[in-house]
């Protein structure tokens, strides 16, 4: 009789692409043939079926959201930088994050630091309404590439100064364990099997950076006499032109910034006499220019002005 065999293999599982693989818990059934040609025809035999299920991979990424530094003030509180955590594993995972915000090699250190899950998804800080993290009570479980975004809330120093940089680190460390890739955890994984670490070490981290940017003004005031004699005598009657010059410096700018200067006592003010970088402004406060003088003081409104600028007003008054 002749006899012709072959084996074949047949697989069960579930074949979807993660970022680690199959999911851990799936199990992997294979069962062989073999077939050959009998007295009353052809005969198929299986083997018994082989079932491996499949491990849960520890891994995880973090990464910064912020585009680059961010920019702050010296002392400004309750600053936020943002991160994204994903599970880069094989199976549900919850992850233990810490806020590192004195990591070496930078400038100055934050203070106060607290994380925050971001509730709502939408990737932006919500006060009231995203939650603060309390390690071992709501640490985040994500499913196998699901992400989630986390903020840190750190205070700014007021003795940095301008152009100093400060890092702030988040990291995330998978629960079930982590270490040199490879380690295995008995029975621990997902479904059953072993965790084992996966190539990051089920621990990731990613910074962001805070930049001062800060911007100071300085006012320097002169004056200039002209009297009815066309001499420059402090006497009644004659004009006197006084000139501010703000000098903005530093990397960043100054918002609303204004100027205002009382009228001195034994003068009377030069109506409609306001200039700003030498074009005049009216002394109404109900248009739509910079400057109003409300019968005591005249004020301009300069806007944002960016450090490395200066602004220039002058106005007059007639002594008595």
């Amino acid at each position: 009789m002749a006899l012709a065999a072959f084996l074949s293999a047949t697989t069960f599982a579930a074949t979807s692409a993660h970022a680690a693989g199959t999911i851990a818990g799936t199990d992997i059934l294979n069962t062989a043939q073999a077939s050959y040609d009998g007295p009353g025809g052809p005969v198929v035999i299986d083997s018994n079926t082989v079932t491996i299920t499949v491990d849960e991979l520890l891994d995880v990424t973090v990464a910064s959201s912020d585009p680059g530094d961010i920019a702050v003030d010296s002392g400004a509180n309750q600053q936020i930088t943002t991160y994204q955590v994903t599970n880069t594993g094989n199976g549900s995972e919850a992850f233990t994050l810490t806020a590192d915000p004195a990591k070496g090699g930078d400038d100055f250190d934050t203070s106060n630091a607290v994380i925050y899950i971001d509730t709502n998804s939408n990737g932006v800080f919500d006060a009231g309404v995203d939650t603060l993290y309390s390690p071992g009570s709501n640490d985040p479980v994500l499913a196998p590439d699901a992400s989630v975004t986390i903020f840190i809330q750190s205070d700014i120093p007021a003795t940095a100064t301008d152009g100093q940089r400060a890092e702030v680190e988040l990291s995330a460390v998978a629960i079930t364990g982590s270490g040199t890739p490879g380690t295995s955890f008995a029975g621990q994984g997902d479904g059953g099997g072993d965790a084992v670490v996966g190539s990051t070490g089920a621990d990731g981290e990613a910074s962001s950076f805070f930049l001062i940017q800060a911007a100071q003004v300085a006012l320097v005031k002169s004056a200039t006499i002209v009297d009815q004699f066309g001499g420059n005598e402090a006497v009644p009657g004659a004009t006197i032109t006084y000139q501010i010059v703000a000098t903005i410096t530093g990397s960043g700018s100054l918002t609303n910034l204004n100027v205002n200067d009382d009228i001195p006592t034994d003068t009377t003010y030069t109506a409609e006499s306001i200039t700003l970088e030498g074009a005049g402004v009216t002394d109404s406060d109900a248009d739509a220019d910079a400057g109003s003088f409300d019968g005591s003081a005249i004020a301009v409104s300069l806007g944002t002005v960016p450090g490395g600028q200066t602004r220039t007003i002058t106005f007059q008054v007639t002594i008595d």
